[in-house]
């Protein structure tokens, strides 16, 4: 596992604030490894068994092995432990991040007010964050990714910085960018005359992901939205101490302010889950409308690609726990075929694994999918 990358945003912990976060993240590791591969064990030895007696043949969806699991002791005990590591791991980050606040908005100012930078922050105070958002506290953080509680807010962003450390058990790399960077070595080597002048990264939070695609196309005009200004804010200040040029902006990705056929690419990282049917299908649209003729759409989010329903029963159990209640209706669609019905030429969609740029493989979530992303996407 490799060290984390420090920067000048990055916020800092003390001695004991660091001791929790590592406590959080080890029980995390043992939670998401073993403990859950005992549910497996139970699935195979107790609840198939009793599901197939009762009803005469196999579990047929992943929505069927999920209400089976339910029942279970063992389960139950599973589930209650990812949920309170999930809320430990905003009670031990976001305290450490509230105390140096007026610190790190002083430096975001800096950056956004500075006459060297290298990219851009465009803020806009009538978009809206959408109900699918609103609703629920995503990922159970306290407020979502979206509130603010001081002038210049950037609160979310740092959490989100600190935390996704705890919540992937520092398996993302050093910047925890191993996402766009996996996309972006899956084009490299899938498209290798591929050579985008402009990418936009839809629903990026404070750009992990995005900050690959300036390295792997240099010279390329590289834009990144959210709806979420603290994430944004953060993500831009970020960037600059990072050295990377990036054109941040407040957009919903299902109506962009962008002009027809600008983006040669157009990528997202695990925002697909956060979103609903209807947005879904809304986003391929706009994707399709920005992009120019022979531009590429390649999202990426989180699936079970195999046969077994039961291979999906902790993205289910996601959705139904961890506030995202989109996730698992996201992993029954035929996203192709989806694609086609907004524009894409059926032929020239695609969903499949790619390999991660990480390695060792990130391994403990789903043994079957370690050291692999799935993505969805088209050319037009």
């Amino acid at each position: 596992m490799a060290a984390f990358g420090w920067h000048e945003m990055y916020p800092d912990a003390t001695h004991d604030e660091q001791s929790r976060q590592n406590f959080v993240r080890t029980m995390r590791s043992h939670v998401l490894g073993p403990v859950l591969g005992g549910t497996g064990t139970v699935y195979n030895a107790r609840v198939k068994p009793a599901f197939e007696k009762a009803h005469q043949r196999k579990p047929e969806s992943t929505s069927e092995v999920f209400r089976a699991m339910e029942g279970d002791a063992f389960t139950s005990m599973f589930g209650s432990l990812v949920r309170t590591t999930q809320e430990m791991l905003y009670d031990t980050v976001g305290p450490s991040i509230a105390r140096q606040l007026p610190d790190l908005v002083g430096k975001a100012r800096r950056f956004r007010d500075s006459n060297r930078k290298l990219g851009s922050l465009q803020l806009d105070s009538t978009v809206r964050v959408p109900r699918y958002n609103a609703a629920a506290d995503i990922h159970c953080k306290p407020g979502g990714y979206h509130s603010e509680i001081v002038a210049d807010d950037v609160l979310a962003g740092a959490e989100y910085d600190r935390s996704i450390n705890v919540f992937f058990m520092g398996t993302l790399g050093r910047y925890n960018d191993d996402m766009g960077r996996s996309v972006a070595q899956w084009l490299r080597s899938t498209y290798p005359d591929f050579r985008p002048r402009k990418v936009l990264d839809l629903g990026c939070t404070i750009g992990h992901s995005t900050l690959p695609y300036v390295d792997t196309f240099p010279g390329a005009e590289v834009h990144a939205i959210d709806v979420a200004a603290p994430c944004l804010r953060y993500g831009h200040a970020r960037a600059e101490a990072l050295g990377k040029a990036i054109h941040f902006s407040q957009q919903d990705a299902e109506h962009t302010r962008f002009d027809d056929a600008s983006f040669d690419l157009v990528v997202s990282h695990l925002l697909l889950h956060e979103t609903s049917n209807k947005a879904l299908r809304t986003i391929f649209r706009e994707c399709h409308r920005i992009l120019r003729p022979g531009g590429l759409m390649v999202h990426l989010d989180g699936r079970s690609f195999d046969d077994d329903p039961f291979d999906g029963y902790f993205m289910e159990w996601l959705a139904h726990y961890n506030n995202e209640p989109f996730l698992g209706t996201l992993m029954g669609l035929d996203l192709p075929a989806i694609m086609g019905e907004c524009g894409f030429a059926a032929r020239n969609a695609f969903a499949q694994r790619i390999p991660s740029a990480e390695k060792p493989s990130r391994g403990t979530l789903m043994k079957k999918e370690a050291g692999t992303w799935f993505i969805a996407g088209a050319r037009k």
